[in-house]
């Protein structure tokens, strides 16, 4: 079984080819569902910062950095995964402003918090067995994690369907490619009354 290859559509980094976590733990999103996924929240930024929560091969991330993010933290629990993402900012030349971090997801987000992190744009895609994004995104919404108008992608099996809203979070859309969909999320803080 061949791996797909995957590089960066876009950007400063256009072309460069990225490796795919070494094992079968992870699916890399492919560059159809990545190029599609861009086009529906950029393509482009004018700065900003990410968060890439279960970063696999850091994949969205770089990207992202590429289309103009000024900043994207990547967290992975898998060892494999986080020398995965530092190779890939290396060969996407966006190391200066990656911050990578093998941690659990909910664990790095208390740390995060902590430090008082915000986000314009979260990425999550975690394994398709878990259904719990929108517990990430209230914890994020909770602590303040959330730029106003920032938006949340997930990645998620095509069979399973998020709400269309919580918290401060309203669906955008839904777009689905095969056995895997992409839910994209709008954030709102909400008026003080």
């Amino acid at each position: 079984m061949g791996v797909r290859s995957v590089r960066v559509i876009s950007g400063s980094a256009k072309g460069r080819p990225l490796k795919a976590v070494p094992g079968t733990g992870t699916r890399p999103t492919t560059d159809k569902v990545k190029e599609a996924l861009f086009s529906m929240i950029g393509p482009y930024f004018d700065g900003g910062e990410a968060l890439d929560l279960f970063a696999g091969s850091g994949g969205l991330g770089i990207e992202a950095l590429s289309r103009g993010i000024e900043r994207a933290v990547f967290v992975d629990s898998d060892r494999k995964a986080v020398e995965t993402v530092r190779d890939n900012a290396k060969a996407a030349k966006v190391e200066g402003a990656a911050e990578i971090y093998r941690n659990e997801a909910m664990l790095a987000l208390k740390a995060l918090a902590k430090r008082g992190r915000t986000f314009d744009l979260v990425f999550l895609d975690p394994p398709y067995r878990m259904k719990d994004v929108p517990d990430y995104l209230l914890y994020m919404e909770e602590h303040g994690m959330l730029r106003d108008g920032a938006t949340a992608v997930a990645e998620h099996e095509a069979s399973h369907a998020y709400p269309e809203a919580f918290g401060g979070f309203a669906l955008r859309r839904r777009a689905d490619y095969g056995d895997t969909a992409v839910s994209i999320y709008s954030f709102q803080k909400e008026m003080e009354s």
